[in-house]
Order: C-alpha cells, then structure tokens, then sequence
C-alpha cells in the first residue's frame, strides 16, 4: 500500500479534531481509494481504457457523467494520484469534450462507456470542478504533457464568455444575475451547482 502524504498543517482535519490518529485517517482514506479505484470489477468506478485513458462508471445509470469524471480526478489530486487523474482527463477530453455547436467547448454530461454521447449539452457542475481540480493539479505536479492551469483557464474563460463573440452559445453563468444556470439553455439555477469556495480560488 502507499504510503500518503502528510496532511498540510494548514488544512484542518476534522477526522483528526474528532481524536482519530493520522495513521488511522490515512490508511482509511488510502483504503477507500483503492476500493474505489482498483478492488476488483464488482465493486470498483474507475476502469482503465487502453494505454493511457480511465473512465469512472455511474453505476446508478451505467453511464459516464462530467460530475463523476470531474469529482475522481478530485479525488486523484488530492490523494496525489497524477498517472490516474490524468487518464481521467485524457478520456474526458477525447470522448466527452464538445468540439463543435452552440456549446462547442463544454463536455457532453453524459457517455457511455464506449465513449459515445448520450447527450449534446453539459451540466455545469462538471466544468466548476473539472476547472478546480485542474488548477489543483498545477499546483500540486506543475505542467507536463497535460498544460493543467491552461487547460482550466480556457475552460473558464468558455463558461463565462461564450457567445460574446458571435459565435453562439451561452455563457454556464447568467452575466445578469451571476448565478451558474442549470444549463447553458435556461435561465434558473440549481443549488447544489454553487460553490463559493472555488469561486474565491478562480477569481485568485
């Protein structure tokens, strides 16, 4: 088993705070990931594809969605696992990313696990964490094949921009009232797609 990092003093651990040692909290989460992402085909999301791409399997619809890919690459910078997160994103970009209609630049919702599209559009959670995990990813490894703080920059710039040059489409957030739609098309919110936190880091 791998041996993970130390926590950074500068994060609470609220595991740590309920009087759990780091040696039980780091073996429990090292534990989990492995369950998650290798133990075994009856239980584990993450499935290898090829020489250099993963998907993670929504099981509850037997589908990939940008909310999944997006929380296990997360998953993957924090726990410190650049060779997993970046087969992540290389199937994201490959069979999810849209290159072409009115929301050219964002990531179809939902695959299957073929890589077909089941849908034309995205739902924006994923793009917010796609974004954060990928400026995490920087951060944490730096540049390498993957051009991680570019690639979120970009993405960013698409969600907050798009349309503005003529080239159709709709901005992820509504320029009026600031709130992240739904999706792209209309023109309520969603509760669950606010995250204040990582707005504070992409505005840094």
């Amino acid at each position: 088993m791998r041996v993970p990092q130390k926590p950074s003093p500068r994060y609470r651990n609220l595991f740590a705070e309920l009087g759990y040692s780091l040696a039980e909290i780091n073996t429990r989460t090292e534990e989990i990931f492995e369950t998650l992402f290798y133990g075994g085909e009856d239980v584990q999301l993450y499935h290898s594809v090829g020489a250099d791409m993963a998907c993670f399997e929504d099981t509850g619809n037997y589908d990939v969605r940008t909310e999944g890919m997006s929380y296990a690459m997360m998953m993957c910078v924090q726990m410190d696992r650049r060779e997993e997160f970046d087969r992540l994103w290389r199937w994201a970009k490959t069979y999810m990313f849209l290159n072409d209609g009115p929301n050219a630049g964002y990531f179809a919702w939902s695959c299957g696990l073929d890589g077909r599209k089941n849908a034309c559009g995205p739902a924006p959670d994923g793009e917010e964490y796609f974004a954060m995990a990928l400026f995490f990813a920087a951060h944490r490894w730096g540049d390498g094949e993957v051009h991680y703080e570019a690639e979120a920059r970009q993405l960013l710039r698409t969600c907050l921009h798009k349309g503005e040059d003529g080239g159709g489409g709709r901005p992820m957030w509504d320029p009026e009232t600031y709130l992240i739609r739904f999706i792209p098309e209309l023109d309520f919110s969603d509760p669950s797609y606010h995250l204040p936190h990582f707005y504070e880091l992409f505005a840094l």
